[in-house]
């Protein structure tokens, strides 16, 4: 009977050749980056070397991925969510319990964890009691308890939310779209005579609330579906369609520059930081 141990496959000899062209790599790179330190330590040398040559293997390990899923690519990204997991954990404990809980639990954690007591609250008490609850979910017998304090949590941030929501997303936006159709009017002589291409001119104002007007109305034609798109009311519809890809297209490419502010950062590193060749 083979055994489990039997059953694994053994890395294959490429393999073990691109790992060990990868640890020659990493230290030859180490080795010049600690040599060519600019600190005053020997230690910080190395430290720094090391630093820097590991960022540039997690980098290109996370690019790799452009090529094929590899266990590169899965130890960057698994050194990254256990990393991040980790930093919000200490972060949630000493901002949410060191610095909101203790200070209104007892006087002896505040003096030991050197923060100012505040007052006694059996509000933090209840809280602190959700959290410990909502623990049980890695119980497996258990689990069903902390769907409790779940419950209780989404539904009073929704409720929080709401009017907040209501107010950002609705009622400020709805606000917005009343903009007057011919900015700071004065006649037609006082417009043709001071008439300007400047951003802040007359003309371009006025433009730009006619085309917020005219877009939001456009764009509501459109999910209009009791009459029949035809004719103006059609025409409208269909204005409304280019409105929304206009505005989903520029959301997009907003978004898209932003990552790619992202791969320049990291390129520009590569480049400088570690290769020092910018």
């Amino acid at each position: 009977m083979a055994t489990g141990n039997g059953n694994r496959k053994s890395p294959s000899n490429a393999v073990k050749i691109i790992l060990v062209i990868v640890a020659v790599v990493f230290l030859i790179s180490w080795i010049s980056k600690a040599t060519t330190g600019m600190a005053d330590s020997t230690w910080l040398n190395i430290r720094d070397g090391f630093l820097i040559t590991f960022a540039a293997f997690l980098t290109l390990s996370i690019f790799s991925f452009l090529y094929n899923d590899n266990p590169f690519y899965k130890f960057a990204e698994h050194l990254y969510v256990g990393v991040s997991a980790a930093y919000w954990m200490c972060l949630g404990f000493w901002s949410i319990i060191v610095g909101n809980f203790v200070p209104h639990a007892s006087k002896t954690l505040s003096t030991f964890f050197k923060v100012p007591f505040q007052e006694y609250s059996w509000f933090y008490y209840v809280a602190f009691a959700f959290g410990v609850i909502l623990l049980m979910r890695l119980l497996p017998k258990a689990g069903w308890i902390a769907r409790w304090p779940l419950a209780v949590i989404i539904g009073t941030t929704a409720g929080f939310n709401l009017s907040r929501y209501l107010h950002s997303d609705f009622m400020s936006q709805v606000g917005n779209t009343f903009q007057p159709l011919f900015v700071d009017w004065q006649g037609a002589g006082h417009f043709f005579s001071n008439l300007s291409l400047a951003a802040d001119g007359q003309l371009v104002m006025s433009a730009g609330n006619w085309i917020v007007v005219v877009g939001v109305l456009c764009g509501l034609v459109y999910f209009f579906f009791s009459k029949e798109h035809k004719g103006m009311f059609g025409a409208a519809s269909r204005l409304g369609i280019w409105i929304l890809m206009i505005t989903f297209g520029a959301s997009f490419g907003y978004t898209v520059m932003g990552r790619i502010s992202l791969l320049v950062g990291r390129i520009t590193f590569l480049f400088d930081d570690w290769l020092s060749i910018l």
